[in-house]
């Protein structure tokens, strides 16, 4: 039998998991990781320090140009692209900043999502074709105040007065709502909860951009206020009533969140190997002492693990196979560990770690957000303990 020649060891594909991706995988990844490199890497140190965006709209525009708004979704302008290559562009986008991946994330997987899924035919024609191509930017109106982990205590409300209409209440911690067109708002109605389309112009709608945060400082985040808005009638979303509506939109983006998590720790991760190559102390790089290279050892081993998590999951939804409990596991592994691999770089880095001339404190803020958006860390460990059990502790 003659000997195979091995191809070459890569530090940064160590499993080969590149060989598991096809060419249009790759393409679609290329395309994203050489957008946010040319247009995000170069700005987004001095975006996070001022705690601003600018520019949205024009970043918004080009990501639909390249087919990374609602890119999973078919039709309407929309790219129809795999679950894994929507995953990839993920990844590169949080590669660059959660901020960015969050603009998309709550574009295509929550807006777009909802009224791709629920919507109207009239809803999709108006809406969705200027929403992919970035034209009309949108947001998603379920957290509020006092209500997170359990929406179902949501306090919103529409009432009908004669063929209208009314909404009341508040959410709060909304992605892209102070830039929004378009808000898809969930509301307690005599029928159970309801999503509806609300054009952002609406007489009593307000968006109050929030300041002063710590994280996600290079992305808009809002409160939303609807002080009896009046819609038509045909602002309802109609194919669906109840929480499986909404629940259904955030486990499509929290499938992203299981791809776009690792972006952030492989950056940091791909920071400190560098910097570990070439900071010398006692006389050689800290990359020549043993405990440097445990902590670059395990660092590679849990950002690839779950690299693979994230694949395997992404094949399921393609396949029409991927349970919400499943969603679950990712979210709760993929940022978890993320966010400890960044805290490791920033070990490894010493005090340069808190620059923001290296990218590893602010992935590391940004993730602090991750972690619990979108389900909590105890949410989907009670998600998962359900499922194992057939026990509800929720309540």
């Amino acid at each position: 039998m003659s000997a195979r020649t091995l191809p070459p060891f890569d530090p940064t594909d160590p499993l080969g998991i590149d060989d598991l991706l096809a060419p249009e995988d790759l393409a679609v990844r290329d395309t994203v990781r050489s957008w946010a490199t040319d247009r995000v890497l170069p700005h987004v140190a001095e975006w996070y320090e001022r705690g601003e965006l600018p520019g949205i709209r024009d970043l918004a525009r080009e990501l639909g140009s390249i087919g990374a708004l609602g890119m999973s979704l078919t039709g309407y302008g929309c790219a129809g692209a795999s679950a894994v290559q929507y995953g990839l562009a993920c990844l590169e986008l949080e590669a660059a900043d959660s901020g960015i991946r969050s603009l998309v994330s709550v574009q295509g997987s929550l807006a777009m999502y909802a009224i791709h899924r629920y919507g109207s035919e009239e809803q999709k024609q108006r809406w969705l074709p200027p929403m992919a191509a970035g034209e009309a930017i949108g947001c998603f109106g379920l957290t509020e105040p006092d209500h997170g982990s359990d929406p179902a205590g949501m306090r919103t409300t529409a009432r009908r007065e004669g063929s209208d209409w009314v909404l009341t209440g508040r959410k709060m911690w909304i992605t892209n709502g102070s830039v929004a067109a378009v808000a898809v708002v969930w509301a307690q109605t005599d029928e159970g909860v309801r999503g509806f389309v609300v054009p952002t112009d609406a007489p009593g709608f307000s968006a109050p951009e929030i300041h002063h945060k710590w994280s996600l400082r290079a992305s808009v985040t809002s409160e939303l206020v609807l002080d009896q808005v009046r819609l038509p009638a045909d602002a309802v979303l109609p194919e669906v009533t109840g929480l499986r509506g909404p629940l259904s939109c955030l486990n499509h983006a929290r499938y992203g969140i299981v791809w776009g998590a690792l972006g952030a720790a492989r950056s940091s991760f791909h920071a400190a190997l560098d910097y570990a190559k070439t900071r010398e102390q006692f006389g050689k790089p800290i990359g020549g002492f043993q405990l440097t290279q445990a902590k670059l050892a395990d660092m590679a081993v849990e950002l690839h693990k779950g690299l693979l998590l994230a694949y395997h999951l992404g094949r399921r939804m393609d396949a029409g196979r991927l349970r919400p409990e499943q969603v679950s596991f990712g979210k709760l592994n993929n940022v978890r560990e993320a966010i400890e691999i960044c805290r490791t770089a920033r070990t490894i880095l010493g005090a340069n770690g808190i620059s923001l001339e290296y990218p590893v404190m602010r992935h590391a803020t940004n993730l602090e957000s991750v972690l619990t958006y979108e389900g909590t860390v105890e949410m989907h460990q009670l998600v998962l303990g359900k499922a194992l059990t057939g026990l509800d502790a929720f309540r």
